[in-house]
């Protein structure tokens, strides 16, 4: 079986990411940066958290997938990642064991990370997404 590595990070949903880094900054997390993520249309800021991460995500059109969760949801937790050794034998095991996937075949990021999202119906109401990091 796949080792799994650690909580990779939480990612928030937020309305403007400079209006909520404030709270998280007067807490002592440090900010990173700001990234674009085209592929799901949206911008992400990184919050360092010992060895993970907190994720602020902000839609960036009114169509994207956080956009939606946005407008039906409001602000607030969106999903938390696991980073994990090899993705896709965990994926092939879920897969065979009837979990809903919405990534049935990981997806390849800008850095060349690794990454499939479970469907909340699989995993009693939680959002996962499950990180393999490059090398």
């Amino acid at each position: 079986m796949t080792k799994i590595k650690r909580l990779h990070h939480v990612a928030i949903v937020v309305d403007k990411i400079e209006d909520s880094l404030s709270f998280w900054e007067v807490l002592g997390l440090k900010f990173g940066s700001i990234r674009d993520v085209p592929e799901q249309d949206s911008r992400v800021a990184f919050l360092q958290l010992g060895d993970s991460e907190i994720e602020l995500v902000e839609p960036i059109n009114d169509s994207s997938g956080i956009a939606r969760y946005l407008a039906k949801h409001g602000p607030g937790m969106h999903h938390i990642c696991i980073e994990v050794e090899e993705i896709d034998p965990i994926l092939a095991n879920l897969r065979e064991k009837g979990f809903r996937l919405i990534n049935p075949e990981p997806q390849t990021g800008d850095g060349g990370e690794k990454y499939a999202f479970i469907h909340p119906e699989s995993t009693k109401g939680v959002l996962v997404e499950l990180y393999e990091l490059p090398g």
